[in-house]
């Protein structure tokens, strides 16, 4: 029997101190190993999960190429659109949708199939130019059953989930395909593609009329008291006369759809690869709601449903992300703090303070392995965890956490002296071990390595090329091509040069000897336990005590965190308290 191979988060030393950093070596060039012209303003890119084919949004539409062979498949073209976002997910063995959205925030769902692409909907047609609501975000989950989307219309917002007809459109698309087809390639026009469902729609919480009656809606009336500063603005007319005071600005809304976690909530008979509910925080809230994904209802002013549980925080959620089997949400809070929760046991894993300075982190993303299926994971059991933390200043962290685990932080870049340096993108390369992509407005671009803490290469355009727009570059990095795509414009020195200098640049991973020692190569997964619901409370139980040592570090560090408030504000008292006596 071969020995067990060490996951990531365990080679980078789950309780061990942040080592130094080792002295800097000059780090070798990755060769560019592809290069085409692309579509006047490529706005944005996308590759498929099984790296066939590239998705581009552009102006005038979008387009399909063949991944491998950078040549364009198919296109969709309508003129004065231009698209600025694109999703791609596979829906059968050949054909795919697509989403994507425009400049004037309209979402359109496309099919793929045989070589053409189809308009199968326009989510938000816009019906009455006095209330026309924009799309700020659009996600299609793997597989394309569901969809997401956070709306805005007049100053509110909300959180839309679809339910897309997948089984129906793969007949209409094959149904299209077998009729013939005109010159110009207008087949299917006169098709009228099955409507989506709109599955429910997600307001940010209200406070009750009355007493609140349960803990969830406890919870959810401190919470929006707290976000919305309503404590701060009581006066003599009473509480009452506070609740009415509204906020500045409208919340913003995350959301991810979480897969079946057999013995949490009832979704055993759930399809694995389908997800069974939905988990949304609001900007401001400490609070991360789940909402099931139940079968739509037919009266549709009964949308608007109540959240099935609430994983409350002491901080303010500032970012978030979850595992790939879903399993595991971490959490980016306020005060450097990182929280882990288990979905199964509803319980957190972990709960690391990052160090450094208490600036709010912008990203958290966990560290993956994609050399196994998602739905082939186990993570009831006591194996760390790695999360790749990025910070506002710049500053970037590797932290490992687990139950009954002393957890560790490895601070792979530090505050840059010049603006230019710092970071846009800081991202798990997810088939290579321990490594991450970083790119910075300078146009630099970096693999960095934590576990030894050291650059592992640099990645460069040519000299006649700079990054599409360093504050937000456009790319796509496919994992199972293990490749990067980025787009390149062309230096140009006056207005009247040609305005479609853009090239598609392509760095294959996996072809370089440089990159070979990293690659994260295939294991045996361990098996997965999900148990019953008093196995998962023995787990819990077991990884509770377990874990008792650093929760107790936790609690002293949060605790001399609290003393240290508590003397400052008194000092603030003291000191207004004088300076009041003084000018009386």
């Amino acid at each position: 029997m071969l020995p067990k191979r060490k996951n990531t988060a365990e080679m980078l030393g789950a309780g061990k101190e942040d080592p130094k950093p080792e002295p800097p070596v000059r780090a070798p060039f990755l060769e560019l190993t592809g290069v085409a012209q692309l579509p006047e303003n490529t706005n944005c890119l996308t590759c498929a999960a099984d790296g066939r084919f590239l998705g581009l949004a552009h102006t005038q539409g979008l387009s399909v190429w063949g991944a491998s062979s950078f040549t364009p498949v198919a296109e969709w073209l309508e003129p004065q659109l231009e698209l600025i976002f694109i999703q791609m997910t596979r829906m059968a063995e050949m054909t795919y949708l697509l989403g994507t959205v425009d400049d004037m925030g309209v979402a359109r769902v496309f099919g793929f199939h045989s070589d053409v692409i189809h308009l199968l909907n326009i989510i938000n047609i816009m019906e009455d130019v006095t209330v026309r609501s924009i799309f700020l975000t659009f996600d299609l989950h793997e597989g394309g059953h569901y969809g997401a989307a956070s709306v805005s219309c007049n100053g509110v917002v909300w959180l839309e989930v679809y339910q897309f007809p997948v089984e129906q459109w793969l007949k209409e698309l094959e149904m299209v395909s077998s009729q013939k087809t005109d010159e110009n390639g207008t087949e299917g026009s006169d098709m009228k593609w099955s409507p989506f469902t709109l599955m429910m729609k997600i307001s940010p919480p209200t406070l009750p009329a009355g007493k609140p009656s349960d803990f969830v809606t406890h919870c959810l009336t401190v919470d929006i008291i707290r976000s919305s500063g309503l404590h701060k603005e009581q006066s003599s007319f009473g509480s009452d006369a506070a609740i009415t005071k509204q906020t500045h600005e409208s919340p913003s809304c995350t959301q991810h759809f979480l897969l079946p976690c057999d013995g949490s909530t009832g979704d055993s008979k759930a399809n694995p690869g389908h997800p069974v509910a939905v988990a949304v925080w609001w900007s401001g809230s400490t609070s991360l709601l789940k909402y099931l994904l139940q079968k739509p209802l037919k009266n549709k002013s009964d949308v608007t449903p109540m959240p099935e549980m609430l994983w409350p925080n002491a901080k303010e959620i500032l970012c978030s992300a979850v595992s790939r089997c879903t399993y595991l949400i971490a959490l980016g809070l306020e005060d450097g703090m990182v929280s882990i929760w288990n979905r199964q046991s509803g319980a957190p894993v972990s709960i690391v303070l990052v160090p450094g300075e208490t600036v709010a982190f912008s990203s958290i993303k966990f560290v993956d392995n994609w050399s196994v299926p998602a739905q082939d994971w186990d993570i009831v059991g006591t194996e760390p965890v790695g999360m790749l933390v990025s910070r506002k200043n710049g500053e970037i962290y590797m932290v490992t956490a687990g139950l009954g685990l002393q957890s560790s932080t490895i601070q792979l870049f530090q505050r840059p002296e010049d603006s230019r340096d710092l970071p846009t993108v800081a991202i798990p390369v997810p088939f290579l071990q321990a490594v991450s992509l970083i790119m910075q407005r300078s146009g630099k671009m970096f693999l960095t390595e934590a576990i030894n803490r050291e650059t592992v290469c640099y990645l460069t355009l040519p000299t006649s090329h700079q990054t599409a727009s360093v504050y937000n570059p456009i790319y796509t990095l496919s994992a199972e091509l293990q490749a990067l795509f980025i787009r390149g414009d062309q230096e140009s020195s006056g207005l009247l040069e040609s305005q479609n200098q853009s090239q598609l640049f392509v760095f294959y991973f996996s072809q370089s000897d440089i990159i070979k020692p990293h690659i994260d190569c295939p294991r045996q997964p361990t098996a997965l336990h999900h148990g019953t619901l008093e196995e998962i409370c023995n787990v819990y139980l077991e990884q509770r005590a377990q874990s008792v040592d650093e929760r107790n570090k936790a609690l002293e560090q949060t605790w001399r965190k609290m003393q240290k408030t508590a003397s400052a504000l008194q000092r603030t008292l003291r000191s207004r308290k004088h300076q009041k006596d003084a000018n009386q």
